[in-house]
């Protein structure tokens, strides 16, 4: 058996899936026994409350008055060398390429060698800010200087190769649900609230950016109401919320479409929907869609980037091109329309989640690659 483990865990803590996976891992880790190291500018939103073996050191900004711009990236660089050197950290596992891998290739060159660095891709660090020539040479670096890199789809393995000429090795780490959190609740005490009996709820949950084609999750509900009574439920916020609302006004169809805004109880409201609408422009893996398909809910969407890796066409779901909302459209009534149809994806949807993306597995995936990169096998001991 391995010895346990002093992990740094540095991610956006208060938005998007990357933080969510980075924030669940680290609990898992936790629980195995090791001991884990939250370093982030403020306390990650999925953490809650006290749990053995989980640490937070916040980094603090230096104000000083020659400063234009605060440099978060040094102080973040800093701190990962100071709790590095103050817990004896055996490693730094971060998320996302810029800043955080280029600040632990920074720490490790304070700090020495013996911290190792894996650094997980989730997607925008490569497929939104891979694209700017003015920073592809900075994020090359931040791979390149990793001691192991992982990426949550093939097709983000595939574009990171593409855009960046990447050549090294690269483990695919799917995402992941755990199903003591995600699972069918019994929510037919809170239906009444948003749908009569004879209508159908379809669902939308995203940070509501033009990536995510919010405009066409409307346009797809418009066409579907037009065949089945339903109700559009869209959860979370962000800058395309405003344009909209002004469309679905515009559209006439205010009476059936509810705004949650953000939610932290996502299994309770996911667990209401019927389907969940996904028809993104860009999409490294899809987390909502797994945390959709772990309550029994299929997905209807796009067939990007990794969502048909994680979404199987005909089985749990059903995929469209970007843009067709009529053929989404066209499934998403399917899907409504035809119980017994329904009834065979929910059960397909929970056994591919809690069997495909278990949390133990892909834990044990990232605990053998922290392993490799520390190139030592000893007897575990208790600390």
């Amino acid at each position: 058996m391995d010895r346990l483990l002093k992990i740094g865990i540095t991610c956006y803590p208060s938005l998007g899936g990357s933080g969510v996976v980075a924030t669940e891992l680290g609990k898992l880790l936790a629980e195995k026994g090791h001991e884990v190291h939250f370093i982030t500018h403020s306390v990650p939103f999925r953490l809650g409350t006290f749990q053995k073996n989980i640490f937070y050191h916040e980094v603090e900004v230096n104000d000083y008055y020659v400063f234009r711009y605060p440099p978060y990236d040094l102080a973040l660089a800093t701190k990962m060398a100071q709790v590095a050197k103050m817990e004896k950290l055996d490693l730094l596992h971060v998320h996302y390429a810029v800043p955080h891998a280029v600040c632990a290739f920074l720490a490790k060159q304070m700090v020495g060698g013996h911290v190792k660095v894996v650094t997980t891709l989730h997607g925008t660090d490569i497929t939104v800010l891979g694209q700017d020539e003015s920073l592809k040479d900075l994020i090359r670096l931040g791979i390149n200087e990793s001691d192991a890199v992982t990426a949550v789809s093939q097709d983000l393995i595939n574009e990171t190769r593409r855009v960046l000429d990447i050549t090294d090795e690269i483990d695919l780490t799917y995402n992941f649900v755990d199903k003591r959190v995600y699972y069918p609740r019994d929510v037919s005490d809170l239906r009444g609230d948003f749908a009569s009996p004879n209508e159908k709820i379809l669902m939308h949950i995203s940070n509501f950016r033009p990536v995510k084609r919010v405009g066409d999750v409307v346009d797809i509900f418009a066409r579907v109401a037009k065949e089945v009574p339903a109700r559009l439920l869209l959860v979370g916020e962000g800058p395309e919320l405003p344009k909209i609302q002004a469309k679905i006004a515009e559209m006439g169809i205010e009476d059936k479409v509810r705004f949650l805004g953000k939610q932290d109880e996502i299994a309770q409201v996911i667990s209401l929907a019927d389907v969940l609408l996904l028809p993104s422009e860009k999409e490294s893996f899809g987390l909502v869609a797994l945390e959709a398909m772990a309550c029994g809910v299929p997905t209807v969407g796009s067939q990007a980037g990794g969502i048909p890796e994680l979404v199987l066409h005909g089985e749990t779901g059903f995929l469209g091109p970007i843009g067709d909302t009529a053929t989404m459209a066209e499934y998403a009534v399917r899907l409504l329309s035809d119980e017994a149809l329904a009834q065979r994806f929910r059960k397909a949807c929970l056994e591919r989640a809690r069997e495909d993306f278990c949390k133990d597995a892909i834990t044990d995936q990232y605990e053998s690659i922290y392993y490799r990169v520390l190139d030592r096998r000893v007897t575990k001991a208790v600390r």
